[in-house]
């Protein structure tokens, strides 16, 4: 059997076991206001991340023809085989890594930094597209300041909206209506994160010849849905357990706010074909929710630590994924 087709397989094994670890490393981002405030069971709302990931995913292809052909140009990548499977490699490394210490790393950061990683290693610092990486990197970098400054306005509405409402009674329908942020969070999560291993997957058809445009192939697409789906059932207790109660105490009302914020800004970044850090936009909007609420109720020690994790993944999956390259250059 032809040695480029075996490494092909492989590479959408290893996209779609990234996929898969995206659900269950990211899910808990989408679910864990609703879990923490228990408008939702574990259970259901495992049920219903799965359910809404994999509709959200068959529903754009936008940000995987960025992920395509924004990075790398995959027509002008020669040994593309070899950096696209160690990209593959570091990038999953490093989410097992931050899942196993339950730290919300960002996914969309470890990917990017490892296709960029390994393609230094192989060509250079010339092979990027400049363009149209920093025009990524300005998206991961911008999401979350929107995200915390959105979090923070729509809780500051609330609360001079519902100011006079009996608290208990508020919240009790707030809790109900969380089941609908909860859904939309999904989807909105659906829609962007998946299309990244749909673009990775792309990259390496076109990279060994096996397509010669950038149009996304329907099996790609439901194949990455289906992994997300998976993924998402098996849940990510460590990480809804951080975004969930270690950022602030979040109620009803704060979880509906981070979530409308957080699920407005992905939904937006997926229509303008940008990918963004569902985690970082997540996390971020609580964090303005919990700024908005009582200053001193968020704990920013949880935070900083959130935001050194986040500045360090992309070098440092950038830099595995170099080193990565130079292995496998000599095997493969």
């Amino acid at each position: 059997m032809d040695s480029l087709f075996l490494i092909t397989v492989l590479i959408v094994i290893c996209a779609l076991a990234f996929d898969f670890i995206n659900g269950f490393h990211d899910t808990a981002n989408a679910i864990a206001t609703s879990v923490s405030t228990k408008a939702l069971k574990p259970r259901h709302a495992i049920i219903l991340a799965a359910s809404m990931n994999f509709l959200g995913a068959m529903t754009f292809t936008g940000v995987a023809k960025t992920i395509t052909k924004d990075i790398v140009d995959p027509f002008m990548l020669e040994n593309g085989s070899t950096v696209i499977l160690a990209a593959l490699i570091a990038a999953i490394f490093w989410n097992l890594l931050t899942w196993y210490y339950g730290i919300p790393s960002s996914s969309s950061h470890a990917l990017i930094g490892s296709i960029a990683g390994a393609a230094i290693a192989a060509a250079g610092v010339g092979i990027l597209n400049y363009n149209g990486f920093f025009k990524i990197l300005q998206a991961l970098l911008i999401s979350p300041i929107i995200a915390f400054i959105g979090g923070f306005i729509v809780y500051s509405v609330f609360k001079v909206v519902f100011k006079n409402n009996n608290l208990p009674k508020t919240n009790r329908r707030f809790r109900h209506f969380q089941i609908f942020t909860a859904a939309l969070q999904s989807y909105t999560h659906g829609t962007n994160d998946a299309q990244k291993a749909m673009g990775i997957i792309t990259m390496a058809l076109i990279a060994n010849n096996y397509q010669s445009t950038t149009d996304i192939q329907f099996w790609v697409q439901f194949s990455c849905a289906l992994a997300m789906g998976l993924g998402t059932s098996v849940g990510g207790w460590k990480i809804i357990k951080t975004v969930g109660g270690k950022i602030m105490k979040i109620r009803p009302v704060n979880g509906v706010a981070a979530d409308l914020t957080s699920a407005s800004i992905i939904f937006g970044a997926t229509f303008i074909h940008l990918p963004v850090s569902t985690t970082h936009v997540i996390s971020s909007s609580i964090l303005g929710v919990g700024a908005s609420h009582r200053i001193r109720g968020v704990k920013w020690g949880t935070a900083q630590r959130m935001l050194i994790t986040w500045i360090i993944t992309l070098p440092i999956s950038a830099t595995i994924a170099g080193l990565t390259y130079l292995v496998l250059d000599l095997f493969l």
